[in-house]
């Protein structure tokens, strides 16, 4: 049963109007090869670090709150746990919810890799915040972003205008 996999997270917050547009349930995934200097979730670092949940335990909470329009992944590094988090994001798309995955990677990394599980998880993403955060680069003026490199993708027009240039090649 896929509720009963695990993802391992350093914590949850239930409502959030932080981390992306509308009251967001946001997932803090843990682990991340990054160490980013300012990162503003260091905590989120150490691969054995946080704890293990089942999917079935978050989807419980998210399941309780009928106001949330959203789930945000954030981390630490969401990527690395793409295999478990697919299952998880398809259940709350179900549950009508829109999907933001922040990465350290950029988009065009995580294409080119042509790793199955980061496709899919790239394809369960409605917004990809991608890039690493950069100390001299951060801004308080951009919206859901810690530093200026980073951006917000729009992943069903990036993957169209993907497949456009690649026909064209």
């Amino acid at each position: 049963m896929e509720e009963s996999r695990k993802l391992r997270i350093a914590g949850t917050i239930s409502e959030s109007v932080a981390d992306g547009p509308g009251l967001r349930f946001v997932v803090f995934l843990q682990g991340c090869p990054r160490s980013c200097p300012g990162c503003h979730n260091p905590q989120t670092q150490d691969m054995n670090g946080g704890y293990e949940i089942t999917i079935g335990e978050i989807l419980s909470e998210i399941r309780k709150d009928p106001l949330l329009t959203g789930i945000t992944l954030s981390g630490g590094e969401p990527f690395l746990q793409a295999s478990a988090l697919v299952p998880f994001l398809k259940e709350c798309r179900a549950l009508g919810l829109d999907v933001i995955t922040y990465t350290g990677w950029t988009f065009e990394q995580l294409t080119a890799a042509n790793n199955p599980d980061w496709n899919a998880l790239i394809a369960e993403s409605d917004i990809v915040v991608d890039g690493p955060y950069i100390q001299e680069q951060r801004s308080l003026q951009i919206k859901f972003r810690g530093s200026k490199n980073q951006r917000m993708v729009d992943v069903s027009l990036s993957l169209l205008m993907l497949s456009v240039h690649t026909q064209e090649v």
